[in-house]
């Protein structure tokens, strides 16, 4: 994949923050013409740097404020095992590790007990052997990839 430049980083800094921006207000923050704004920002979606768009939801409104790692041991490789993880809807992410568990899932649910079913659902993918969920009592914040352009020195 080709590297991005520094108005590409300023571009997709500013659409992180607020994926809503007019081109002429993108333009404008990083010395371009809406037009040139509208191409680089296409050249992005095009080359797949942008992935999407997405409306960062508050999970506890829609009924999974549970939040839990859950490190997932193997009697094998799971390299292999991706559509079995996204088989359970409650897995946010998935993440093929490195050291004494194989794989770290983001799980979101309504309750603990929700939880412990998809510990459950977990075991029946083949190769899975054992688990160790931990639960998010509070999350301080998370950070978008990059920084802002305006120096804000506030978390997401």
């Amino acid at each position: 994949m080709p590297k991005v430049d520094d108005v590409d980083v300023m571009l997709l800094a500013l659409l992180q923050q607020d994926a809503t921006r007019s081109y002429a207000s993108l333009g404008a923050a990083v010395g371009l013409s809406a037009g040139a704004a509208h191409d680089r920002v296409r050249k992005l979606r095009e080359r797949g740097v942008i992935r999407g768009t997405r409306v960062d939801v508050e999970p506890a409104a829609v009924g999974r404020g549970v939040l839990a790692f859950v490190m997932v041991e193997s009697t094998s490789w799971m390299g292999d095992s991706a559509e079995a993880f996204a088989a359970v809807p409650e897995i946010q992410e998935a993440h093929v590790i490195a050291g004494s568990a194989s794989v770290l899932v983001k799980v979101r649910t309504a309750t603990t007990e929700q939880l412990q079913d998809v510990l459950r659902r977990l075991y029946a993918i083949d190769g899975v052997s054992g688990t160790q969920a931990t639960v998010v009592l509070e999350t301080f914040f998370e950070r978008p990839l990059l920084p802002s352009p305006e120096g804000d020195a506030e978390p997401a």
